[in-house]
């Protein structure tokens, strides 16, 4: 059975960091969703783009805390220029004014998380993972496909990354995924991830997965295989 590992050149860097994972097999394509459970998720992301106005204290995005906490981070380790951390990008359209859209819904599910905690959500196609799933400031040089692109951006020296054993998942932690193991609309097995750097807000990770979790099951027709939480102290889980 492949692994999630959390390597010790991540917690070198950040030791009080958590991850949260659901893995989930069996999602229902959109088209066999049921359309009352589709309309739930379409709702559910309408109710959090009006209530993450709760997370913005400041007009300047960098100023706002549950931003300010990954600009830090970031400055922790190596990252392309401009990478910044997907919750981000939410927190921006809401400020703008932009809610973010219905696509699909999981995609739909996936984004109220986010916006509701305020916390970052990536998806992968667990069947496309080579070997084992890893976390780990790399060497460099690592392949990686990004999504919409035809050439590859390989990871920097000193990047923290997800990889596993054909080369990058996601660049820059959690900033852009690649094309080898995006999930789509046709995925069934997927890990949902969730990433929290402030430790006293623990309880809102705990939250966001146990949620996600919960709505993989009643709206996108899944069965949960695995949930659990990654420290220092517990740095490993199957990807169920």
């Amino acid at each position: 059975m492949k692994s999630f590992v959390i390597e010790d050149s991540f917690w070198e860097v950040f030791p009080k960091v958590e991850i949260g994972i659901v893995c989930v097999d069996g999602i229902l394509p959109a088209s066999q969703i049921a359309d009352e459970s589709a309309k739930r998720a379409a709702r559910l992301l309408d109710h959090a783009n009006d209530s993450a106005e709760r997370w913005i204290s400041s007009n300047t995005i960098s100023q706002n805390e549950v931003v300010a906490v990954w600009r830090d981070a970031y400055k922790r380790f190596k990252t392309k220029k401009g990478a910044r951390v997907s919750v981000e990008n939410l927190i921006k359209r809401v400020m703008k004014d932009n809610p973010v859209r219905h696509i699909n819904p999981a995609v739909d599910i996936s984004n109220a998380i986010s916006l509701k905690y305020a916390l970052p959500i990536g998806v992968e196609n667990i069947d496309a993972i080579e070997g084992d799933f890893r976390l780990a400031m790399t060497e460099g040089g690592d392949y990686f496909l990004p999504i919409g692109e035809t050439e590859s951006d390989p990871t920097l020296p000193g990047e923290i990354a997800y990889l596993d054993d054909a080369g990058a998942v996601c660049r820059c932690w959690n900033w852009r995924d690649g094309q080898r193991t995006q999930a789509s609309d046709e995925t069934p097995h997927c890990m949902f991830i969730m990433e929290n750097v402030d430790p006293a807000r623990s309880a809102d990770l705990h939250a966001a997965i146990d949620e996600m979790a919960e709505l993989a099951e009643a709206i996108l027709g899944g069965t949960v295989t695995n949930k659990d939480f990654l420290t220092k102290d517990h740095p490993k889980t199957a990807l169920a």
